[in-house]
């Protein structure tokens, strides 16, 4: 069966790529941009985004993409860079990427209160917003954006109804699949109304992924740590330019020396005390793995790291595997397991193998540097060799699966020290296009110990009879807090209803009183 699904997607991208070459590039070939036909001819994961959002249908699919290609070519979008966009545009911090949902999706941020209706800048604006989803298509193919709509403190001069179906087009036509939902944040009642027109355009497939959100709703789909405080959360983030905003990736803490990036001036204090807190926390079982690194020959220890690897990665519930990249070999490929509290495996591990015939330098970051001790965060490997990496959750600290970790690698030529200073000196002067990246998520393994046993274990040893009088009690309390939200969401209901009637009232009131004076 997937060997036929295979075959029947390659059929259909190579008879999307025949037929739009064929049908709209060969009359009109000024009509696109050469490096989007390139492109098509080459990037299966694009062709395949049009198909699957036009259900496979070919004839739908070239229509897709002669209107797609048509507009990059009028905007330019393979051209747009900062210099691009106006720089009070970037300034005003009124769209930009920042944090991730509970899904793990990438959070686009639009705060529909720094935008004023203007047709001399709406060029400008919508030029904004495909710099900004160009540049998230580019680094991360595929993986879709949850729309973070901000309507707080809106006023009726933010309404702007063509910018609205300006970004709704965007995701239906011109990046297909890259919208995972639309979370709306506190609307005012008097766009109610504009949004019944906003439904029309979405189609009855894309309304199910818009979401009206309160301060109390936005966390089902944002855990608090993204949150603005005016949304309930705890994020400290304030946007500011330049630099631009990005993925938000810093060094973590570290054990094995200075860091070699531009955090290097904070990176003092980091070791000190991370320094303090590993005498006080290595296991004597880890104790006893680092001596026994450092004591055997060289020809066994590479056996005894790969039957480490093998007995870590063994608890974990899904099977080990390896992203291939061009200067290294990354295990696990896409995500990092830690063990819940109840497992008690709280460490991960990764493991670098040097596929060049060069030293590979590379360095490890994280979306939440406070929460996480890797070891090493910034080294090099030599040709064919491969490097241990622990990573591990610094004081206790929770992991989160919104968290994200990127490695960073470049070839380094066979002069080139590899100390902490060379290594400084080398990522100040690397080429942005020389350096790989790679992402992971995390995930936590739940223990798979039944609940019984934990409990027997931690000296709770209660009746049959006490279990059920629990449960019982445990019904009412939810029973009742669902009959108090009940009540509260009559409340609301009500005070709208009546907001509503009181403002019709008085539009007959001021009504009557003008035809009375005309």
């Amino acid at each position: 069966m997937a060997e036929y699904h295979a075959q029947n997607k390659a059929k259909l991208i190579s008879e999307t790529r025949r037929r739009f070459e064929a049908e709209y590039v060969t009359d009109k070939p000024d009509k696109y941009d050469p490096r989007d036909v390139e492109r098509l001819q080459q990037d299966d994961n694009w062709v395949e985004s049009y198909l699957l959002w036009r259900h496979n249908v070919v004839d739908e699919t070239l229509k897709m993409l002669d209107e797609s290609f048509q507009w990059r070519k009028e905007m330019s979008v393979n051209d747009l860079t900062e210099s691009s966009i106006p720089r009070w545009l970037l300034e005003i911090g009124g769209i930009y990427l920042h944090g991730y949902d509970k899904e793990g999706n990438k959070l686009f941020w639009i705060r529909v209160k720094y935008h004023v209706k203007d047709h001399k800048t709406m060029l400008d604006k919508k030029k904004l917003i495909a710099f900004w989803l160009e540049r998230y298509a580019k680094r991360e193919n595929g993986k879709p954006v949850t729309v973070m709509f901000d309507l707080s403190e809106t006023g009726i001069n933010s309404i702007d109804m063509d910018f609205v179906r300006f970004i709704i087009n965007c995701f239906k036509v011109y990046y297909p699949k890259y919208l995972s939902k639309m979370v709306i944040f506190d609307m005012p009642w008097i766009m109610n109304a504009a949004f019944k027109i906003v439904k029309s355009w979405l189609g009855p497939e894309a309304v199910s992924l818009l979401k009206f959100t309160s301060k109390n709703e936005v966390q089902d789909y944002v855990s608090v740590e993204y949150l603005p405080p005016h949304m309930g959360g705890t994020d400290p983030f304030k946007y500011s330019y330049p630099p631009l905003v990005d993925d938000d990736f810093q060094t973590p803490l570290c054990e094995n020396g200075p860091i070699a990036s531009e955090d290097e001036a904070s990176s003092k204090e980091d070791i000190e005390s991370d320094g303090k807190e590993t005498l006080e926390t290595v296991s004597n079982e880890e104790q006893t793995t680092l001596l026994k690194k450092i004591n055997v020959t060289e020809h066994t220890s590479k056996a005894e790291e790969n039957e480490k690897v093998d007995s870590k990665m063994k608890a974990f519930k899904k099977p080990l595997s390896v992203f291939k990249g061009p200067l290294l070999h990354i295990s696990p490929a896409e995500e990092l397991y830690f063990g819940s509290t109840e497992s008690g495996e709280k460490k991960t591990l990764i493991v670098l193998t040097n596929v060049t015939k060069n030293v590979v330098a590379f360095k490890v970051r994280t979306t939440a540097p406070e929460k996480y001790r890797v070891k090493p965060s910034n080294s090099s490997c030599d040709p064919g060799a491969s490097v241990d990496i622990v990573v591990s959750p610094h004081g206790g600290l929770t992991v989160s699966a919104q968290d994200r970790f990127l490695i960073m690698a470049a070839e380094m030529e066979q002069s080139s020290g590899t100390g902490p200073a060379e290594l400084t000196q080398f990522w100040k002067e690397v080429p942005r296009n020389k350096v790989m990246e790679h992402r992971l998520r995390c995930h936590i393994v739940e223990s798979s110990k039944p609940t019984t046993l934990t409990l027997k274990d931690s000296g709770f040893n209660m009746s049959d009879k006490t279990s059920e009088d629990l449960y019982l009690q445990l019904n009412r309390l939810l029973e009742s807090n669902r009959k108090l939200e009940d009540q509260v969401q009559r409340c609301i209901w009500f005070q709208q209803l009546l907001l509503s009637l009181t403002m019709l009232l008085l539009a007959f009131v001021i009504s009557f009183f003008y035809l009375l004076y005309s």
